[in-house]
Parts: structure tokens; sequence; C-alpha cells
């Protein structure tokens, strides 16, 4: 086989690191008429396997290799150069194939080389042909090969250096839209005096903390906070819902998974402990993960260690965990719901945020703080409340918390004419303090079966506004299912995107102050 201008252009043209190592090797196996074949880069002072084909090849993917160990792969590496080596090879380390049913027969290995001469990987082809005589080691078509690799080393390094270059503007740009829109922990009740406090202190820490308290009283807010007090400022800050996806899947998010894992596992795919690496990971209703994860969760936390789905060899990373919760914890451990070992590695600093009725004085200073937020984000001038409208906004008591406070604002900035919300503008179960909230499809369809029909008696919704009775059992749904977005959408009958639709039409959003 030869090589066509559109090998070079495959090799030239691809910015993406992983297909483009795929490309290397493929193209290499297809010119030399094997199909195994492997790809390593220098990274942390090791050799690691990137990209690997053939039998076995899911195996070999994420090995690392030290330059203490003998391997073809080290010597190549250390030495810049391309070599030939048989199975028996002092320099052949045939740990990696332990396992594999065939073995390697003979091992092409060339150096993948930056323009400056500076070795950052190797490649290798291996024959495992019983007689091991498949590879053409004929000078010249070795020569053609050593050129085919050093066009595709230099592609691989500058796709390489684009995709960190990428990943560092993502970064400035979170960032500045962080600045930009900088969420801040509002209050100044002795409630939440305390709970700062303790922030400072558990930021000088490195131990796992343990948010918990009533959904909508902003546990992000404070666990990011912690974050920012602490010695990993600078390192990344990743959160996970882990009640917003299926148990398999948040594995997969938490840990990552390796090329063939399972189906679709077309490539090595890193997961949130490892992009956190350095820095903070926040696990935000943790109550709900799934026994069987929890297991591999507390390996995290002793021996700071993760193995991707389907990967063989373990990474050791540097991370802190913040958890929280809005469930019973220790009521979860003596049912078995919860792993006893995992509670106590994660409640090491607990941290209890207080409900916003428990913190009533700060009520109006956050009320103007979204009534000045929201204006901003909508280039007009912020509404004002009036005494009395201010007054029943304290008098209420927010199942919601904060959440609801904040979606509040929302309605109020989208619906309230003028520049002042006065009472009639509030919902009739604030304005009204004892007046039931607008009914949900439960409290209006459900009738007592212990109650004669007479008896029964229905609220007047003709009291409520549509949007009244909408916002109050969409937010209904959301209190039921732990502001689980997938579940409340079920539960109404209709599609996620559907039901986030109408919660952003209604200014409900998840993402709590």
């Amino acid at each position: 086989m030869t090589l066509s201008i559109d090998d070079y252009k495959a090799l030239s043209q691809e910015l993406d690191p992983d297909k483009l190592q795929q490309t290397i090797l493929t193209l290499l196996l297809q010119l030399q008429n094997v199909e195994r074949g492997s790809l390593w880069l220098k990274k942390d002072g090791m050799y690691e396997c990137v990209e690997a084909l053939g039998t076995k090849s899911e195996k070999v993917v994420g090995v690392r290799l030290s330059p203490n160990e003998q391997s073809i792969v080290g010597w190549v590496i250390q030495n810049g150069e391309m070599t030939i080596a048989q199975a028996g090879d002092s320099r052949h380390n045939s740990s990696i194939e332990e396992n594999f049913k065939v073995k390697s027969k003979l091992i092409l290995c060339f150096p993948l080389i930056f323009k400056n001469n500076e070795v950052y990987g190797a490649v290798q082809v291996i024959d495992t042909s019983a007689k091991g005589d498949q590879l053409n080691l004929s000078p010249e078509y070795l020569t053609m090969l050593q050129d085919l690799v050093d066009i595709g080393s230099i592609s691989l390094h500058n796709s390489l250096e684009f995709q960190e270059q990428r990943h560092k503007y993502a970064q400035l740009s979170l960032t500045l839209n962080n600045i930009h829109s900088k969420k801040s922990i509002v209050g100044k009740s002795q409630s939440i005096n305390k709970a700062l406090k303790l922030v400072k202190n558990y930021g000088a820490t490195n131990y796992p903390v343990l948010l918990y308290g009533e959904s909508g009283t902003g546990k992000e807010l404070f666990a990011e906070e912690i974050h920012v007090q602490s010695s990993r400022t600078h390192k990344p800050f990743l959160t996970q819902n882990c009640s917003a996806i299926p148990e398999n899947l948040l594995e997969s998010e938490l840990f990552g998974y390796v090329k063939g894992a399972f189906t679709g596992a077309t490539s090595n795919k890193s997961g949130l402990f490892e992009a956190a690496d350095g820095g903070t990971v926040f696990l935000d209703e943790i109550g709900d993960m799934d026994i069987n994860l929890q297991a591999k969760l507390l390996r995290v936390l002793q021996e700071n260690e993760i193995k991707p789905l389907g990967g063989t060899q373990t990474k050791t990373i540097d991370i802190r965990i913040i958890s929280a919760t809005n469930r019973n914890l220790e009521e979860d451990v003596r049912s078995g719901r919860f792993r006893e070992d995992l509670y106590y590695r994660l409640n090491v600093l607990p941290l209890k945020l207080p409900s916003l009725r428990e913190r009533r004085e700060d009520i109006a200073m956050l009320t103007n703080y979204f009534l000045n937020r929201e204006a901003s984000y909508s280039h007009m001038l912020p509404k004002k409340m009036d005494e009395q409208s201010m007054l029943a906004m304290e008098k209420y008591q927010w199942p919601g918390n904060i959440r609801e406070l904040e979606n509040m604002i929302k309605q109020f900035q989208a619906m309230v004419p003028g520049d002042t919300v006065s009472l009639k503008d509030l919902p009739q179960h604030i304005a009204s303090p004892g007046s039931p909230p607008p009914p949900s499809l439960q409290d209006t369809n459900t009738v007592s079966k212990a109650a004669p029909e007479s008896q029964t008696k229905n609220p007047d919704l003709s009291e409520f506004t549509w949007q009244e009775i909408e916002y109050s059992y969409v937010m209904s749904l959301l209190e039921k299912y732990r502001w689980n977005i997938s579940q409340a959408a079920r539960a109404a009958g209709i599609n996620r995107s559907t039901f986030d639709s109408r919660m952003k039409k209604l200014g409900i959003s998840k993402k709590a102050i």
C-alpha cells in the first residue's frame, strides 16, 4: 500500500487530538498490513497509552509506564530513534500482554518528535502473525513511514497545543462570565453570619464538607464560597447533581471511561473527578446516590484514586469533595439507604444552612438584591417594593426558600407594570397570610374516600390567575421531586423540554442563591 495526497491531508488538517491519534495509528497499520498497534504520550513524567487498535486494545489504553521500567516505548522516547524488536528483546515489557492469547512477535516503534527535536511520545506497530514476518522492513519503506510519522508528529503536537489553548480560553471565558454574573451570599442575620464564619474556617482546610438544609437555601453558593476561600481557589470548581441522571450515567460522568467500555464509547473520556484535579468537586443531592456507587466514592475519599469505567489502571487525583443534601442522612444510614462509612467520611465538617423563615431579617435585603440584579440583566431601572408588600413578603413562610424568592422577583420584573410593586401585585397566598396557595391538580382532583361528596369543598379557582395556578403547580412538582426536573416532567405527563420551557416562561430557575 502506498500513500496518497488524501492521507497527508488527513494528517495535516485534523485539529481533534483523539481523532488524529487514531488516524495516525490506523494509517500505519494499513501500510504494514497488521492489526495491532498503540500510541503513547509523555504525561506527568510517565508514558501513557492514549490510543490502541486491535484485539484487547481496551486493556492497553490508559496503561502508564514509568521511565524506570523496561519497555520498547520508553527506549524509543529516551533515545529519540526508531527501533525494531522481537518478542524476546530485553527491552520488551511483556507484562502488558500477560493475559493476551496472541502475543507480539515483532515490534516496530517510531518516536513522535516535535519540530525542535523534542520527543514527546511514540507509536508502535505490532506483528502478531505466527512467523512474525508481516512487517515490511526494507530501508526505503521504513524511510517513507518515518516521513509519515514525522508529519503526523508535528500535526499531533499542534493539535494538542490547540486543544490546550482552547481549554484556557474556555476557562478564561468562564471566569469572565462568573465575574459578570457573580452571585453573592446576601444577609446580615445571626444565622448567616455564623455560617459565613464556618465557611472561612472550613476554607482554611482540605477536609470534606457536608452542607445540609432545605431545598433552595443556597448550598451550591456556599460550597463555591468555601472553594474560593481555600488554597484551591485557582483550580477548577465542578458540580454534579447526583439525582439528575441515572446511576450508570452518573458513574461515567464522575469517573470517566475508556474506549470500548460500553456501546458508544468510541474514545477515552475524562470524568469530573479527573477534570477537577487540584480543585473542588461539589456533589449536590448526595443522599440520592445509588448504594453501589457510594462504595466507589468511598474509595476516592480513602485512597485519592479513580478507575475509569472499563479501565484496568487507577489514577491518582487530588480533589476536595464538598457534598450537600436535603435528606436526613442519619436516618438513611439507619435504614441502609446510605453507607455509614461514607457518611462519616463526608461529614467531617458539617454546615447547616438556615431556611429563609429562620432569617426573616434578611428577606428585605435579599429582595432588593434580586430586584437590582434582574434589572441589570434586563437593562432596566430596578423596581421598588412598597411598605405593605415588603411586610407581606417578610411574613410569608417561603417553603421554597431563597429559590422561591428569586423566582418571585423574576415574575415582578416581567409582569408588574410601573416601577413599584404593591400589595395587589403579590400572589394571593403571600398578600393575604392564611389564604391557601394556588391549588395543584392533586388538591383539586383528589377527593377523600372517607368523606361524602357533599362535604368535599374545592377551592374557588376563579380567585386566581391562570399564571398563579400554573406557577404553583410547577413549584409543587419541583419541591415534591426535590427539583429533579426530569421526574417532575414525567409526573406532569409532558416531556422534559416542554417542562423546561414552561419554567422559563414562569421565571422559575433551578439555580439557587
